[in-house]
């Protein structure tokens, strides 16, 4: 360490805060997978713990490469830190899906600090223009997030199975349904809600009752006009025929 300079003294802090939390996670998912059944959540557990040994693995080759060293002291504590937590997660909540429920939200959190953790390291690295650090945490990061969103995906189904373990059906229930009206109140319609839609209707009514009237007396009108033209065309016709031509009156002798 005394001969690196600042910019790798300062990177291989934060990886060695990196290492010694994969150590310590190891030993915490190793007491969880012991004390969850056979399934999907303990087989991606069991994978997740594999990716933290490798990632382990990866982060203090990194240290040495950076010229860092003596990180499996911290490595160790943790990991003997987290053995001492391993016998208190067994008995957490009244019955197994609860504990299963409080590991679940015990690896949510540290899945989110690793996050949080390999973010930093990522930004770091491209500040000071180290991409195989950068690469590397990066990596890291994306794995250590994809176990979070399987993690918070077991907490709403673990949570699911706390509430149909530990509470009657009968009280899962909502307490106090709002009451639906009545048969009578709902078929009965208000006075005025009735009066308009009748009024309209009236109105409606009247106003195609008079539209309707009109067009044939209009039309009988023109009916009309049309045979009085004509009776007085052919009435004028015929005076004209009828009418004879006066002879002219005879001369006298």
């Amino acid at each position: 360490m005394a001969d690196m300079n600042e910019r790798d003294a300062k990177l291989v802090q934060y990886l060695s805060e990196a290492y010694g939390k994969e150590r310590e996670l190891e030993a915490s998912l190793g007491a969880h997978i012991a004390m969850t059944p056979k399934g999907p959540y303990q087989k991606r557990l069991k994978q997740h713990l594999k990716e933290t040994k490798n990632h382990a693995k990866q982060v203090e080759r990194r240290i040495k490469k950076l010229g860092g060293g003596g990180q499996t002291l911290q490595g160790a504590v943790g990991k003997l830190q987290a053995a001492a937590k391993g016998p208190l997660h067994a008995i957490r909540g009244t019955g197994e899906q609860e504990k299963l429920l409080k590991n679940a939200k015990t690896e949510y959190w540290n899945e989110h600090e690793e996050i949080a953790t390999y973010l930093a390291i990522e930004t770091l690295a491209e500040k000071v223009q180290d991409s195989e650090t950068a690469k590397l945490a990066r990596a890291i990061r994306r794995e250590e997030e994809k176990m979070a969103g399987f993690l918070q995906g077991q907490i709403k189904s673990l949570t699911g199975a706390v509430a149909r373990e530990d509470i009657p059906a009968a009280l899962r229930r909502a307490a106090s349904p709002k009451r639906k009206p009545s048969a009578k109140k709902a078929s009965k319609p208000s006075k005025k809600a009735a009066s308009k839609p009748a009024a309209k209707a009236s109105a409606k009514k009247s106003a195609g009752t008079k539209k309707a009237s009109a067009k044939p007396s209009a039309k009988k009108a023109a009916a009309k006009s049309s045979s009085k033209k004509a009776g007085s065309k052919s009435s004028a016709k015929t005076s004209s025929k009828k009418a004879p031509a006066k002879k002219p009156a005879a001369a006298k002798s």
